[in-house]
């Protein structure tokens, strides 16, 4: 089994003929506007994972699903049914204001899961902070909830396959429901440090990863720039790994389109 990271909390899983996509958004930056995972590998992408609808998870979603024609599971609140059809927040629109049909998509609720071919996938709780964004000089604070874009859907995922288990949780807060999952690898974010509040930071990962177990850690949503602002979300990696490893669990730090083997 092989894992990609594209940035944010971008991955692409592939093992056998199966190639699961997490969370295809757009790299935001005045020097980069492209797609995290690249177009060459959309056509065979045969899963499409979102854990909530902001733009750097969701931004893509529907024209990688329409190059794969892969199934779509996401969080329940990201999607709704109107006229007999599943509609999901428009990835790129802007705040709640259109909805666009996904002809295979799966809406989930915490606890629920689904099996699309050999691969079953259930929706973990996770709860997104709220954010701050820089506009000139000021700093706008947007927290989610009923209404809002921010964080939308959020869920993480417990995907199996193969005889493996992964963990991603998407941009979350630190939640004890987490305990004992135990997963061969737990992908989670670590770059909340400040005014950063809408993942955990490096402190409350760590708490994460002793509440989860795993047998592998990958750190991301972390030291990424965002339109003009080279790291919007900075962490010290190098101190998350070597905790973890104080811990007995491995610790793989990786950059955009780096990969591992499980």
């Amino acid at each position: 089994m092989k894992i990609r990271h594209f940035l944010y909390n971008s991955f692409l899983i592939e093992s056998g003929k199966n190639k699961i996509a997490i969370d295809p958004g757009q790299y935001f930056s005045i020097f980069n506007f492209t797609s995290l995972i690249p177009q060459t590998e959309w056509k065979s992408i045969t899963h499409v994972l979102i854990t909530h609808g902001d733009p750097d998870h969701h931004w893509q979603s529907d024209r990688v699903a329409e190059a794969s024609d892969a199934p779509v599971v996401c969080g329940k609140d990201l999607a709704k049914v109107k006229d007999g059809k599943i509609l999901l927040v428009d990835p790129r629109g802007k705040e709640l204001t259109s909805w666009v049909p996904f002809k295979n998509a799966h809406p989930l609720d915490v606890g629920e899961s689904i099996i699309l071919g050999d691969v079953e996938i259930e929706a973990v709780k996770t709860v997104h902070g709220p954010i701050r964004v820089p506009v000139l000089w000021f700093r706008i604070k947007k927290q989610p909830g009923p209404g809002e874009r921010v964080g939308i859907g959020s869920v993480g995922f417990k995907i199996k396959l193969d005889g493996k288990t992964i963990v991603n949780l998407g941009d979350s807060i630190l939640q004890k429901e987490w305990a004992g999952l135990e997963p061969d690898v737990l992908m989670l974010p670590i770059g909340g440090l400040g005014d950063n509040t809408w993942t955990m930071d490096v402190s409350d990962a760590l708490e994460a990863v002793k509440y989860i177990a795993p047998k592998k850690v990958i750190p991301c949503h972390y030291n990424v720039p965002f339109l003009w602002i080279k790291n919007i979300a900075p962490a010290d990696d190098e101190l998350f790994k070597r905790e973890v490893e104080h811990l007995g669990i491995e610790c793989n730090i990786m950059q955009s389109g780096d990969e591992i083997e499980i």
